[in-house]
């Protein structure tokens, strides 16, 4: 079993699918502008993220030395530490030669793990160069699966690109006869030390399983994928939206040393409608007051 005891009340920040040089060489481009507001509001936040996941799609061309470097200082920022994750957009070549000190296994994959107070993280990489979809092969998996048997009494979190499950969205989704599918299952379904996955390519967000654990899909900081779970068909375009302007989105996942808990939100002008002064103060007390007593 997982060693509940091991960490209490630590939150960690995702963000997702930047997708910096959109609009090539300009520097002042939407997703910019998206990212930056984003990164202002994990900077002001308390109590502050003790991480920062960023998992993948990092620019909109892997062959873009310039966007990897505007994406490195913009994420430069966050004056905490990064768990960096690739996606189907990104190069791993070019991705490590600009953003420096990323792990990789022994051939190659961006894959890594890493501890912060007590919660071990595991970094997969499931980029498949020319395709949109994600890859565990065989060398991958198996790194996996050696990483995960070393400590199995380690509450353990898996960040992956690309979510492998049917995420209702016919064209962005994995379908379980995938292989690379039936690997990470075989892998991650016996391994009871993992509390969570965090994955991201969907642009919006999402909370379902996996392997009998819990899989959250952070939405996007560049625009999001409109919700539409009716089948597509590739051959006859119906006018459907695809693509909204909705606010640049951050997740914060809480770990209380038993479970974890995300919460979604979006980085924009707030409208308070309600804030805790005197009038509100007896209902907060009493709400606290009554906790446990059900």
């Amino acid at each position: 079993m997982a060693n509940a005891s091991a960490t209490r009340d630590l939150i960690v920040a995702q963000i997702t699918d930047l997708h910096i040089g959109f609009d090539r060489d300009n520097p002042h481009e939407i997703n910019v502008r998206r990212l930056n507001m984003v990164i202002d509001e994990l900077m002001t936040m308390q109590p502050k993220p003790v991480v920062l996941v960023v998992s993948g799609d990092l620019v909109e061309n892997g062959d873009d030395i310039d966007a990897y470097q505007h994406m490195r200082a913009l994420v430069g920022r966050w004056d905490g530490p990064v768990l960096w994750a690739i996606g189907n957009h990104d190069d791993r070549a070019n991705f490590l030669a600009i953003v420096h000190g990323v792990p990789t296994d022994q051939n190659g994959f961006v894959q890594y793990e890493a501890d912060h107070e007590g919660l071990r993280f595991i970094v997969l990489d499931t980029l498949d160069p020319g395709r949109h979809g994600g890859m565990m092969c065989e060398q991958r998996i198996a790194w996996l699966a050696d990483r995960l048997a070393e400590r199995t009494e380690d509450p353990t979190v898996i960040i992956l690109h690309h979510p492998p499950v049917d995420t209702g969205i016919d064209w962005m989704s994995a379908l379980s006869c995938e292989q690379w599918v039936q690997r990470l299952n075989a892998v991650v379904e016996p391994a009871r030390q993992v509390v969570g996955m965090m994955t991201g390519h969907v642009h919006r967000p999402i909370a379902t399983s996996f392997a009998g654990k819990p899989l959250t899909v952070c939405a996007s900081t560049a625009p999001w994928l409109a919700l539409d779970l009716d089948p597509i068909d590739p051959g006859k375009p119906d006018g459907r939206a695809l693509i909204l302007g909705t606010s640049p989105a951050f997740a914060l996942h809480y770990w209380n040393g038993e479970r974890m808990l995300t919460h979604f939100d979006v980085a924009e002008p707030r409208h308070v409608l309600a804030s805790f002064d005197t009038t509100l103060q007896p209902m907060i007390r009493d709400f606290i007051a009554e906790r446990g007593t059900g």
